[in-house]
């Protein structure tokens, strides 16, 4: 009898893409529910940090059985500048769900390959078309259409989620330096050990250890992000970004209803369609370096 997997082995790599995409999508929207609990009789900060613990504990096994080969590295200091980034984006992006609507957080934050095109050309000198431009300033109008600066009296927590996007983009362009020298594995490997005393330090300032709810709810984030990681990288190796990419915007709506089951938030129609810009300018230029790195 032939198995699951197997059956699965043999699908088009775009449909097994799409899968794990799906499947990422939906952990990573569990991200700011969970963000929500763990955060509700203890600081931000100290989540963060106590996050970090736990993501570094799972990725322990592997860095003991991998120390002597793949853990080795050229480029430490790299990998270093590259988790505070990512971890700087992070905190930025724990306290944003801990305060704001999280559908609109969420939206927000699928801006960083808008950001991320504008730091290629200033610190990469990538030469971007003219059609790329258009796309990444249409997506900054969408971002500005979930804010509604003007129109609206916007929260200053908002300016948190921008941040978080803008530190997200700019570890995300470290990454295409990283591996060059070492393997995907490793990358995630470094990130976790740097994220224990980068997160600590801040932590200090408001420390207070949270009861028992809130270390099943700081695990329960912890593993939800590796879970989210292993099936982003699964989905990306099995078929072209431009591919699955579409796939990860099913958060927004992930997010949005659970969000609406747990907390009873109802996100407003303009989350909605400067959302949809946003993903769509996204999309556009995803779809463009895939064709312009088979040219």
């Amino acid at each position: 009898m032939v198995s699951m997997k197997t059956i699965f082995n043999q699908l088009p790599g775009h449909a097994r893409g799409a899968f794990w995409m799906l499947l990422a999508a939906m952990f990573f929207s569990f991200h700011g529910p969970l963000v929500r609990m763990a955060t509700a009789g203890t600081d931000p900060l100290m989540v963060a940090f106590i996050r970090s613990i736990f993501v570094f504990l799972m990725m322990l096994p592997w860095i003991i059985q991998h120390c002597k080969i793949e853990m080795k590295t050229n480029v430490l200091p790299l990998h270093a500048f590259r988790a505070l980034f990512s971890m700087t984006g992070f905190i930025l992006l724990v306290i944003a769900q801990s305060k704001l609507t999280l559908a609109e957080v969420s939206a927000l934050t699928f801006a960083a390959p808008l950001f991320a095109t504008i730091g290629a050309v200033i610190f990469l000198r990538e030469v971007v078309k003219a059609r790329r431009w258009i796309a990444t300033f249409v997506g900054l109008a969408g971002v500005w259409i979930v804010l509604r600066p003007g129109l609206e009296v916007v929260d200053p927590y908002f300016i948190l989620p921008v941040g978080a996007a803008i530190f997200i983009a700019a570890s995300n362009l470290m990454i295409k330096s990283l591996s060059s020298y070492d393997s995907s594995n490793s990358i995630v490997a470094w990130l976790a050990i740097f994220s224990v005393p980068l997160t600590f330090v801040p932590a200090l300032f408001v420390w207070s250890l949270p009861g028992v709810m809130g270390l099943g709810w700081s695990f329960l984030l912890g593993l939800s992000g590796v879970g989210a990681h292993m099936c982003l990288t699964r989905s990306l190796a099995a078929a072209d970004a431009s591919a699955v990419l579409p796939f990860d915007y099913a958060r927004l709506i992930f997010t949005a209803l659970i969000a609406f089951i747990v907390f009873g938030e109802e996100p407003s129609i303009w989350t909605w369609i400067g959302g949809a810009i946003i993903v769509g300018a996204v999309v556009y230029i995803a779809r463009r370096e895939t064709i312009a790195d088979r040219s």
